[in-house]
Parts: structure tokens; sequence; C-alpha cells
């Protein structure tokens, strides 16, 4: 049954010890794969079937047409049952990885109608969906098996959240591929999700999505603040109607442990597959790492998630990797530098996600109003007034706004941020992603609590007048379908503390030192500061009290970083040059040139870099974005298909390159022509030609312009 599958040696090597212990004792671990893990908790999980009718696994029945239909709402919005929150969280996850748009291509070239093949289909998936807890951080696991698993040709893919989000946040990406090609997925939260703890009425979102008091809820809350309820109770006297998301604040750095949470996800899976398949003989197991192909896979924080788990795989539970547009937080490595076309080349690679972004954090509001960007799509929130405050700060040296904002947007393209980013920063601006991510990692990577305030900043909705109000009761019913685990989210925003005019939403608030409306640059400049060490407003090492605070967000993002020690597995890495929420200067053209360094002739890494593509396909929709840039996860499912191929057929890999794209431009009627795949979407040359490929050369990440 097997005959097509490769012999183990080009699976990935086993160390020395997983080779010592299976020679001792190969019986208890043939059999450990049947029992269940010893992190998990056996209370919590539950088991459901889906038909593939009424209701399936990647679309929760809603269907291609379903899912770029309005919203599903609950019967009783005040108290929505599990399948109406299940439904409508896969339907919100599934939108907001993909572009969802008929003529970007979903439904046409890919989406739930469209088969593994490539040729339209029912667009349902019939299967099992086994939930459970792990681990004293309740972190979710959650395997889908899908009718068509085959237990003679076994396969999983991972499927770790993107972003923040929570159980579905990898639905529409690794989780769609891998049941329309028969795998198994299994999917985490990996520590973050929509846990969100209302402080002001004491709720917390259950694993099933159900909102309930903290108490109540006790240890089967996806996250309660660690407060007492003397400490909450003082929290919402001073800073009433706030929140605490997991993310931010359960002061465990979960950042550290994704790796960790992707293996323990896999290992869920072989334990859920042989007690489905298996159940005649479970003292010997029937599905295990040797006879399983597993892909660890998911994009942005989920394949970054998954890239921390290939090197920390000491089992040989993944045999390869396929992950688009990861978080990866490279080992800064100075022995190689990376170079594109004829530029100069980049020696300061490697920066950190929370460095760049609150670079991004400080200068975007201004560089905003550069002269490229003036006409960039979703360009809503420019200041200048934070050129004016810069400036007067001594951090820009030039007299007019446009020339400051031009002087803004050098300082961020010198710190190793492509110009092809420049056209996208203004629209992530304007969607609060930069200050988003800045205000969540500084507290994650430090372990502040929420009641620290942290830079004056908090979470909470606002009223008409943008201050702090409660979130209404219905919106706060659905959090867990509706909210990606990062404010702004959901109806919760960003709140400055320390605005003048009293707690504000962040971008119309006051900066104290200034007395302007420049969208709270004294709490960008706070966060900056805890990635350099240094206040920006004096120039000079902060005191005791935030240097302690820099030592410990140092700590933190110390213990993230990945060391490009990828055991030889084979691996691909897709990323969109045009990304501006992980510059690929300092993750995967990084970690490539690390992998190179540290692997050498060992190495099995691919890199495919596509030109006019960003991060957020679901802005491909939008005006100003159609008909620039291409979808990333075109490329993304190709790469999963070329890892399958060369798992089960030893097809080989082609070698890494530049995927030259044609945006689909204007008509000259002004309309916008469709996606094609042929006009537009050039596939991964299996054997590309010189002037495309990416090399490592010389000490240097060498990328064709």
């Amino acid at each position: 049954m097997m005959s097509d599958r490769q012999p183990r040696y080009q699976r990935v090597p086993k160390t020395i010890l997983p080779l010592i212990l299976l020679a001792l004792a190969p019986a208890a671990l043939a059999t450990s794969w049947s029992s269940p893990p010893a992190f998990i908790n056996q209370a919590s999980i539950t088991q459901h079937y889906y038909d593939g009718i009424n209701d399936d696994l990647a679309s929760a029945g809603l269907g291609s047409e379903g899912l770029q239909a309005p919203a599903p709402t609950p019967a009783d919005p005040l108290n929505p049952t599990t399948a109406e929150l299940r439904r409508l969280a896969i339907y919100n996850n599934y939108r907001a990885l993909v572009d969802f748009s008929s003529s970007g291509g979903f439904g046409r070239l890919y989406g739930p109608n469209i088969n593994a093949d490539g040729k339209p289909g029912q667009g349902l998936i019939s299967g099992y969906e086994f939930l459970a807890f792990t681990g004293k951080q309740n972190v979710g696991l959650l395997v889908q098996v899908p009718d068509s698993f085959n237990p003679d040709e076994p396969c999983i893919v991972t499927a770790p959240s993107s972003g923040s989000r929570g159980i579905y946040g990898a639905i529409g990406t690794a989780g769609d591929w891998g049941l329309k090609n028969g795998c198994a997925v299994a999917y985490t939260d990996a520590g973050k999700g929509t846990g969100a703890h209302n402080l002001q009425n004491n709720t917390v979102i259950r694993i099933d999505g159900t909102v309930v008091d903290a108490d109540v809820a006790g240890n089967d809350s996806l996250f309660s603040a660690p407060l007492t309820n003397a400490q909450r109770l003082h929290f919402n006297e001073q800073t009433p109607h706030r929140f605490a998301f997991k993310h931010a604040h359960s002061q465990k750095n979960p950042e550290r442990d994704w790796g960790r949470y992707v293996l323990r996800s896999i290992r869920f899976a072989f334990y859920v597959l042989n007690t489905k398949y298996n159940n005649d003989n479970p003292s010997n197991a029937r599905i295990t790492p040797n006879n399983t192909i597993v892909i660890a896979s998911s994009v942005s924080n989920g394949g970054g998630a998954s890239v921390q788990a290939a090197e920390q795989d000491y089992r040989g539970l993944i045999d390869g990797v396929a992950v688009s547009e990861p978080n990866v937080n490279p080992r800064f490595n100075p022995n190689f530098s990376i170079v594109q076309g004829d530029s100069k080349p980049l020696f300061k690679h490697s920066r950190s996600l929370y460095d760049y972004t609150t670079l991004i954090n400080v200068y975007q509001s201004c560089a905003n109003l550069a002269a490229e960007n003036l006409t960039a799509a979703l360009n809503f929130a420019p200041s200048s007034d934070a050129c004016a405050s810069l400036h007067d700060k001594g951090m820009l040296h030039t007299t007019s706004v446009a020339e400051q904002a031009n002087e803004a947007q050098q300082i961020i393209n010198d710190y190793g941020i492509l110009p092809e980013q420049n056209n996208v920063q203004p629209s992530h601006w304007f969607i609060n992603v930069p200050q988003g991510i800045a205000v969540t990692y500084a507290n994650a990577y430090g372990r502040f609590s929420v009641a620290r305030h942290l830079c004056g900043y908090s979470f909470g909705a606002v009223n008409g007048e943008n201050t702090p109000a409660p979130l209404t009761d219905t919106s706060a019913a659905i959090l867990f379908a509706t909210a990606n685990g990062i404010p702004p989210t959901a109806g919760i925003q960003l709140i400055n503390n320390n605005s003048p005019l009293g707690a504000q939403e962040n971008r119309v608030s006051v900066s104290p030192s200034t007395g302007r409306a420049d969208q709270n640059l004294d709490g960008a400049l706070c966060l900056r500061g805890l990635a350099t060490g240094f206040s920006i407003h004096s120039g000079n090492r902060w005191d005791k009290k935030h240097f302690r605070d820099y030592i410990r967000v140092k700590f933190g993002i110390r213990q993230v970083r990945v060391k490009g020690n990828l055991h030889s597995k084979p691996t691909i890495f897709v990323t969109g040059r045009s990304d501006a929420i992980l510059a690929p200067n300092h993750t995967s053209r990084a970690y490539f040139g690390l992998n190179q360094w540290v692997e050498g002739k060992r190495s099995n890494m691919r890199y495919y870099e596509v030109t006019n593509a960003q991060h957020l396909d679901v802005l491909n929709s939008v005006a100003g974005f159609s008909d620039k840039f291409i979808p990333l996860h075109h490329y993304f499912l190709q790469s999963l298909d070329l890892m399958y191929a060369h798992l089960k057929h030893a097809t080989a890999l082609p070698e890494s390159q530049v995927i030259h794209t044609r945006p689909r431009g204007i008509n000259g009627d002004g309309t916008v022509p469709d996606l094609d795949e042929a006009t537009h979407l050039p596939r991964i040359a299996p054997t590309p030609p010189t002037r495309d490929k990416i090399l490592f050369s010389q000490q240097q990440v060498r990328i064709p312009d």
C-alpha cells in the first residue's frame, strides 16, 4: 500500500538519542503513539462529526458562496450557540487570510470549492473534529480528520494560527490545503488565541467560544488575567471598561513556546488517528512518524511557529516544512550580508520584529506624507503634527512638511525596509498594524501585567467621543469569532491613558510632551525605548526603572530567536517582496542566509520570493491594491504541492528563486481585469534561469531584482 513512499533515509535524520531509545525500547515507542499524551487535559477533549452537507470541516457549511456572503448571525445575538460561534469564527478567519473577491481568484483559482487538482468541486468536506486543551496556559489544540483520510497512506499538516488568532486561525491556508489532500490537520492557537478577559465585568471566553463569568469558567477559560479580585477591582476603579488579552497579558511570552505547541499538536494528531483507526488493536500503533508524511506549515506567526518546531524537532516528527511569510526572528550572524540586484549590501539584517516595528511606529505617520506615498491605497491617517513633533525633538532635521516626510521615509528604508514595502505601509498604519504589534509584543516579551499599563496603553471599547466605554453586549458575546487576538479588533481599541484630555483612542489622542494630536508620539517613543535601551527624548540611557523594562523586553526577544538549524529537513519559505509587516531583510532573507551558514551543503532549504505580493492578501480586493498586487496565497499552495510531491515521490524541489509576477493593472475604462493564472501568475520554475536564482555565495545572500 505504501510502495510510492521513499525509504526513511530521505526523511529527517534521527539524532543519537532517539536511535538509542529505539534500540532499547522499540515496543514502548511504538505504543506511545496510541496512548493519550500526558500534556492533554483529557476532560477537555470534545469530538464532533460534520457531514459535509449541513456543516463541514473547512467552511462550517458555508462553502465558497457563503464565505463571500454577509457574515452569518446567531439566532439569539446575546446567546450564540457553540455551532454558531464556530461557523462565524471560520467565516472571519478564512476571509481574513485570503482575497475573497471573485476577480482576485476566490472561487476560481482557490477557495473551498477548488479541489486539490485545481478543478471545481463541491467545497464541503466531511469528517471529524477533535478539540482539547494542553498545559497550564490552556493552549488550544484541534485535529480535523477528513473522511478522505487514508490510514494506509497517512499524512498530517500542521496549522498553527497566524497573527494572534484563535484555533481556526489557519483554516483558510494550511487547513484548506491539508483537508483537500486527505491529510489530518493539526491546529494550535500556540498560546495566543482570542482569550479576552473583560476586566470590568469579569467575563472570559471558554474553549468552545462561549462567554461566562471568570469564576464560573475556572480552568476552562482560554485566558484569565493573573490578577486577584482586589487587584482587578482597583484596576477598574482607576481605568474602567478595559480588557486583557492573552498574547499581550498572559505574562508567559507565549512566542518562546510556539514550536513546542506545534510539536504537541502533531503528537495529539497521532493519538487521535490511532484512536480512530486502530480500535481493534490499541496496544500497537498503526499510524506513526515512520509511515506518515508530516508537513509543518501555515503563514505569518503560524509559519514562524512551524519553523520553530522544525528546529526543535529531535524526535523526527516533521518530514518537511512549507511556510508562507513566516514570522522568524533569526539570530544575527555578522558573517554574511544581503544584497538585492546592484544595491549596497545590507550588513545589519536580522533585526527583531519588535525592533523594526517600533521604528516604523515612530516615523510612519509622518512618512505617510512622503511624495511617493501620497497616492498609496488607504493612506487615511497621515499626520503633519507628527512631523512637527519629530522635528521639535531633533529626530527630523528638515523644515518643510514635505521634506520631513521624505526624511522619515528614508530613515525607515535605511533600517533595511525595502522600497517595495513603502507603498503598502500607509494602509497598515491606518488599520493600526504597527501600533497593535508594538504594544502587544512589548507586553508579551517583557511579561508585563495588564495592570502595568505599559507606556500608558490599554485596550478597550470607545464611544462616539473616542473615550473608553463598555463593549456592546452583542459584540462581547461573539468575541471568540470576531477578534483576531491583537487590538484594535472586534470593537476593542488601543487607548492612550496619558492623553491630557483624558484617556482617548490612540490615534486621536494628544501627546503630553508636545501638546499635539500627533497620534500619541509619546507612547510610540516609549515603546521604541524598550527596543533600544535609550530615552529617545534625551539620547541618554533610561532611568533604572525603564532600563529594567528594556532588559525584560530584550530577554523576551532573545527567547524567540531562531537558530537557522533545520536538521537538513526539506524546507520552503515563500515571501512577498512587498511584505510591510514582516520585513524580508530581517525575516525570510536573513533566515535563508543563516541556514546556509549553519548547515552549508547539508541544507535542504528553498526560498521563493514573489514580486508584487504583500502580507495581507485580504487587502488585494481594495482599490489601489487590486491593480498592483497578486495573491501570495497562490504560491503558498504551490509550495505545499511541491513539498508533498517531494516527500511522497522524491520529486526534486526547485532551486531558490525570485518569481516575477505581473500585476493586473487597470483597463482603459478604469476597471481592474480579473486575475488570470496564465497572464499574471507564472509558476515556480522547476529549473529557474540564472537571472532569477537566489544564491548564497561569497558570504552573501544574493537576491535578483
